[in-house]
This record gives C-alpha cells, sequence and structure tokens, in this order.
C-alpha cells in the first residue's frame, strides 16, 4: 500500500511539472491569445532578475523589482539563431490598449540562448504602467529563426528612446517569417514610485 502510494504521487508529480512547464493554459487563460498572438508557445521561457526574482506565468512584480535587464534562457537548438521580443499589449491600460503593443525588448540573431551575443534593435526598458492603468502584462516571447541569420531593417532605439508605442510581435514575426514563438513567459505589474523615474530617462526621440 506503501509503494502504492508512493507510486502515485511521483505520477501526480510528475503531471504537476509537465503542466508548470506548459504556458498553454496560462497565455489564453490572461487574453495574451489573442492580444498577443494567435498560438500559445509550447516551451516556458526562464526570466530571471538581478534581484533573483523570477517571472512565472503572470505573478506580479513591481517596476521597481525589474528595473534592471533581467536574464533569459531556453532550450535552444545548437548553431540556431533566435529572436528574443518583450511586448506591454495594455498600453496605457487594459481597458484603452490604444497604443498596444510597446516594445520593451528586441534582440534578434540570438545564438542558441546567449542573448549577449545578439543584436540588440530595442534596448530593455523597465515596466513603467501609468498611475491609476491598473495591471499590465508583460510578455516575453522567442521565436527561432528559419534559415539562420536575419537582416532586420527596424530602427535601432537606446532606452532612452520612447518611440516603441503600436508595435505588434505577431506582425515582425510575419515580416521576418518567424512563425510561432517556440517559448514565452510574462508578469504583470502596476505602478509604482520608480515609474517617474522610468519616464525622466526617456528623453531621445530620435
Amino acid at each position: 500500500m506503501k509503494k502504492l502510494l508512493l507510486f502515485l504521487l511521483n505520477v501526480i508529480g510528475l503531471v504537476c511539472l509537465a503542466v508548470s512547464e506548459d504556458p498553454s493554459m496560462a497565455f489564453e487563460e490572461n487574453g495574451i491569445v489573442p492580444d498577443v498572438i494567435a498560438e500559445s508557445p509550447q516551451a516556458l521561457l526562464q526570466v530571471s532578475y538581478p534581484s533573483g526574482l523570477k517571472i512565472n506565468l503572470g505573478n506580479e512584480l513591481t517596476p521597481t523589482q525589474v528595473k534592471h535587464q533581467p536574464s533569459v534562457s531556453w532550450e535552444a537548438e545548437p548553431n540556431a539563431l533566435y529572436t528574443l521580443i518583450m511586448t506591454d499589449p495594455d498600453a496605457p491600460s487594459r481597458v484603452n490598449p490604444k497604443l498596444r503593443e510597446w516594445k520593451h525588448w528586441l534582440v534578434a540573431n540570438i545564438p542558441g540562448s546567449d542573448v549577449a551575443s545578439g543584436d540588440t534593435i530595442a534596448e530593455y526598458i523597465s515596466s513603467a504602467p501609468p498611475e491609476g492603468s491598473g495591471l499590465h502584462r508583460y510578455v516575453f516571447l522567442v521565436y527561432k529563426q528559419p534559415g539562420g541569420k536575419v537582416q532586420f531593417d527596424e530602427p535601432k532605439q537606446s532606452n532612452r528612446n520612447p518611440n516603441r508605442g503600436k508595435f505588434q510581435a505577431a506582425e515582425l514575426a510575419r515580416k521576418y517569417n518567424l512563425g510561432t514563438p517556440v517559448a514565452g513567459n510574462f508578469y504583470q505589474a502596476q505602478y509604482d514610485d520608480y515609474v517617474p523615474q522610468v519616464y525622466a530617462t526617456l528623453t531621445d526621440t530620435n
């Protein structure tokens, strides 16, 4: 009887682990499908901030906690190149997303999951939801690039450039034939006292 109980507990544990590693349900329940993408990624993207905090399919973090660029990893294929996107579909708010989406980070031609060796098109900017706008979803997506290196003609943007509204991750994927995302994750955040500091740095309009 004891052996049977241990066996059942192991099976339940494996099932729970499999569910936690598959982001599909969370992406659909939180409206990321269809607000950002038409089809959920099947693999969970690992995202952790220098503070040690990790994102986990919709957990709430603060702008203060995510102010520094995170480390990101996924199960990459040998010799493959990838594109990483971080986007906010709730700009300026989820009830009035007239600037959907706001691009927070874009890196292309990443060898494996070595983000630092990729081509940074838009530098990382922390979450900065306007005061009173409620929770925003911050979505990370990774696409495998077919055929190797891609020549992106998107304008390079520093972390001081605020002209990032009305970006569409799905449209970028269509433009460069990236297909569906192979991995993803997301967190939620709302205004805190760090947000004005983010706005103060957004001075480069070129």
